[in-house]
């Protein structure tokens, strides 16, 4: 779907119009599912924090004021849902007393993408809480594909302090996953 008609549907969504909400939604669900799967290595994680999003979205398209394109919007609420979804996964793997969040039961499904994906989560989430100012503009960049200036106007600052947010990112991401 061309970008335009989502900016439409998304206008016409914001306005109150529930039939555009519902194409949105419909139309959007398969770049959210796969940009959830950019970041939870599990299927049915990926697709919980889709329908999260989706939710989200339906209750929030209300503030989506046409200042920018759709996706620019969509993205950060995609990627919190998914690292929400994470965080809820380790709070309940520590409930169970597991270090970690359980492994699938049948080790030739893992696959060393799906171990690296979880370091990487890990090395966001360390990210968050150490450097949160730099976080969202790696998310958005690495994970979720935004260009420079979507992320500039999401965030409201200027290019030039994107770039140097997402490289002093990836510095300390660097780090974290060499350590």
């Amino acid at each position: 779907m061309l970008v335009s008609t989502l900016d439409q549907l998304a206008a016409r969504a914001a306005a109150g119009d529930g039939a555009a909400l519902d194409a949105l939604l419909h139309a959007v669900r398969p770049d959210v599912l796969r940009r959830c799967l950019r970041v939870l290595p599990h299927q049915a994680d990926a697709e919980d924090a889709c329908q999260e999003a989706l939710i989200a979205v339906a209750k929030g398209i209300h503030t989506f004021a046409g200042r920018s394109r759709f996706t620019t919007w969509l993205y950060p609420v995609v990627a919190n849902s998914a690292f929400a979804t994470y965080r809820r996964m380790r709070r309940t793997a520590g409930d169970l007393g597991l270090d970690q969040a359980p492994e699938p039961t049948d080790p030739a499904r893992v696959s060393v993408l799906a171990g690296t994906r979880i370091d990487v989560i890990e090395a966001f989430e360390r990210l968050r809480i150490e450097q949160g100012h730099v976080v969202e503009a790696v998310v958005l960049r690495d994970l979720m594909g935004l260009e420079y200036s979507e992320i500039a106007e999401r965030l409201e600052v200027p290019v030039g302090t994107v770039k140097s947010r997402i490289n002093h990112g990836r510095t300390a991401m660097r780090r974290y996953l060499t350590a």
